[in-house]
């Protein structure tokens, strides 16, 4: 199916002379003169090769079919990481090329989205925020109360991450998936 450039978005995948690409990032560039463009980062699935490629917006580029569904994650073993199928119990074990930087922030049972083609697991979509708990940080300074001021902390699954002063160790906090930033203490 062909679509227009300007359209892919990160995860998309596109089929460019027989081999498939995910997309990485997906830039849409508007010149003060000239035609606007598209910059995308690419990963090739077959190799794990990146590549960069730029396109005029309006051009089209042949999109592959993928199928999309949530899976379980179950684990992380020497084979890969292994996802199940909630509606048939099928299992499905992800490489770590696929899982990315989205590895630390895998729990036990969360559900993902993942893209599938031709049943080979190309991309990975974590949910946008995930809770865990700061483990250690360093004490709160009396009357440090400037609000700009972040101090570094380390959560259950050893991510280090700059939370704000008034955050002790046993907090628990919710964690942006897409930068690893703080967003807020949890409210459970």
């Amino acid at each position: 199916m062909k679509v227009a450039a300007s359209s892919l978005r990160r995860g998309a995948v596109v089929d460019m002379e027989g081999r498939l690409y995910v997309v990485l990032t997906a830039e849409n560039i508007h010149p003060g003169k000239g035609t606007p463009v598209t910059q995308l980062n690419m990963r090739r699935i077959s190799d794990g090769v990146k590549v960069s490629e730029r396109w005029r917006t309006t051009e089209q580029v042949e999109r592959a079919f993928v199928d999309d569904r949530n899976f379980t994650f179950l684990y992380e073993d020497a084979e890969g990481f292994h996802f199940m199928n909630p509606e048939n119990y099928d299992q499905v074990v992800c490489t770590p090329e696929v899982v990315g930087d989205a590895a630390p922030w895998l729990q036990d049972n969360m559900v993902v989205t993942l893209s599938t083609h031709e049943g080979v697991p190309i991309s990975l979509e974590l949910p946008r925020t995930v809770t865990f708990e700061i483990t250690d940080t360093e004490p709160a300074v009396k009357n440090q109360t400037a609000s700009s001021s972040y101090k570094p902390a380390t959560l259950t699954n050893g991510a280090r991450i700059m939370v704000p002063p008034y955050i002790a160790a046993g907090t628990r906090v919710v964690i942006l998936t897409e930068d690893g930033s703080y967003q807020e203490r949890a409210k459970d």
